[in-house]
């Protein structure tokens, strides 16, 4: 894992950004992987407008996201089918994108199209990644087994906690979520790793600590041949 600190959160949305964009002119039919949450949002907000500038090109390339919550109407302002629509999607043109769908009758049904067509677009180049609180990549939460494929997991009362502040008080938070698994994650051929701020310093020191905690998804990255960690100050404990 190659590990890289910068003084600013900025700092680090256009660091990323810098990656995706030379992935683009590489390969501007790249297949590229999107997670969500508060530590994408700047990314966005520069993939944004760097597309409006005409500095980065997405017009050829198709976008999975990693996970959806189970179940969710695409409509409710809390799914990340609208989160992705708002911050990224009906910003910047894509030659496609794709989202589990949280209103899918058959939840492994769903699990087992969403693979089927990652596999037919030729696999994911390039994977963003944030981390949870609790160490959680996607939401494939700490166990003592972890799903290959994308399938229905049950969140844990900690990422119902972190999450729950984007809920108001007469909505319902789904319990369960559809999620991209460790092994669709670890078949990208190279992974973005984000970490911002200092409550999650933690996780960050025990993920940079080199040692698999079995207890910590994100520990099986430091497994991967071609993973970039991009932290700021706060996360890494500076």
């Amino acid at each position: 894992m190659k590990k890289i600190v910068f003084d600013s959160y900025e700092e680090m949305c256009g660091a990323a950004a810098d990656i995706y964009a030379k992935q683009l002119l590489k390969k501007p039919d790249s297949v590229l992987g999107l997670a969500t949450g508060g530590t994408v949002v700047g990314l966005y907000a520069e993939f944004v407008r760097r597309s409006g500038a005409g500095e980065m090109d997405f017009s050829k390339a198709s976008a999975f996201n990693l996970d959806e919550y189970y179940p969710i109407k695409k409509s409710n302002p809390q799914s990340y089918d609208y989160f992705m629509r708002q911050k990224l999607f009906d910003h910047v043109e894509f030659a496609r994108f794709s989202i589990p769908d949280g209103e899918a009758h058959d939840p492994a049904a769903e699990c087992a199209r969403y693979d089927a067509e990652i596999e037919a677009a030729g696999g994911i180049d390039l994977m963003l990644l944030g981390i949870g609180l609790n160490g959680h990549i996607g939401f494939n939460e700490p166990a003592i087994s972890y799903a290959m494929g994308t399938g229905l997991v049950d969140l844990t009362e900690s990422s119902l906690v972190a999450n729950s502040r984007f809920f108001g008080p007469d909505e319902i938070q789904p319990p369960q979520a559809l999620s991209m698994g460790i092994g669709s994650i670890f078949a990208s051929r190279s992974i973005v790793l984000l970490i911002s701020g200092a409550n999650k310093a933690p996780i960050a020191k025990r993920l940079c600590e080199g040692k698999i905690h079995t207890d910590v998804p994100a520990c099986f990255l430091l497994l991967h041949p071609d993973v970039t960690l991009i932290i700021d100050r706060a996360a890494n404990g500076d």
